[in-house]
């Protein structure tokens, strides 16, 4: 006999009714999810997180009583097994930088198409993270140029204050140290470059190197970090402070 596993319990949030609503008719289309709560505001969404312990939070940015970055860097401190995706707009972002240093796992522009919605929830459930797209891959190197535009005070505020999984409150030379084989300076060089939004000959020009031997720094920093793509690398690299 065939055992269904549990569904996928959801909590919806965003200060406004008709969004929710949306998304909540949206999500009761699909026999394995199941929104247990909604919320329409940062504060709101702490409390309801604590009280019905959803599994993925569906959780927008600008909120008041607390936007998204705050809420989720509460409710991680308090449960950190808990995947949130951030609901983004094309203007959020100088937000995205902080929301992956506070630990979301993923982010959806809010007008993205169904399959996309379902496809986040159940890849974040399963442990997965969703950063590969071009959107997300632009996003990232925009709120790095953004970060690069603020006062080195307000940088080193959002990393001492983040809420990370990935041990993200850590100094460089201890996030090194996790690694099986630590990054070398050219390439945490390389990595600077990446995090820029920069292709293989736009680094190469910058470090003075060949492509090929940018190639070949890329694909020793995947392997060196255990992930799968240029995307992925650049998020783990934000999130233990390797770049900035």
């Amino acid at each position: 006999m065939t055992i269904t596993p549990p569904p996928i319990r959801i909590l919806v949030v965003d200060d406004q009714a008709l969004i929710r609503q949306g998304f909540i008719y949206i999500l009761g289309t699909q026999s394995d999810f199941q929104v247990v709560a909604q919320a329409c505001d940062g504060r709101e969404a702490v409390s309801l997180a604590a009280e019905t312990k959803p599994d993925v939070i569906l959780m927008d940015i600008r909120m008041p009583n607390a936007n998204g970055i705050e809420a989720m860097r509460a409710i991680l401190q308090v449960d950190s097994a808990i995947k949130i995706i951030l609901l983004t707009t094309f203007d959020d972002e100088a937000y995205v930088f902080e929301g992956i240093r506070a630990g979301a796992v993923g982010y959806l522009l809010k007008d993205a198409s169904t399959g996309d919605l379902f496809d986040a929830i159940r890849a974040v459930r399963s442990g997965q993270a969703v950063y590969r797209t071009c959107f997300a891959a632009k996003m990232i190197s925009q709120a790095v140029s953004h970060s690069r535009q603020s006062s080195h005070e307000t940088v080193q505020d959002v990393a001492s204050e983040s809420a990370s999984n990935d041990g993200a409150n850590l100094p460089v030379s201890s996030q090194q140290e996790t690694l099986a084989e630590p990054l070398t300076e050219r390439e945490v060089d390389v990595l600077q470059q990446m995090a820029y939004g920069k292709r293989n000959t736009e680094i190469a020009t910058s470090l003075f190197i060949s492509e090929g031997t940018v190639k070949t720094h890329v694909h020793r920093i995947l392997q060196k970090l255990n992930v799968e793509d240029r995307t992925q690398a650049v998020v783990y690299a934000l999130r233990c402070g390797l770049v900035h």
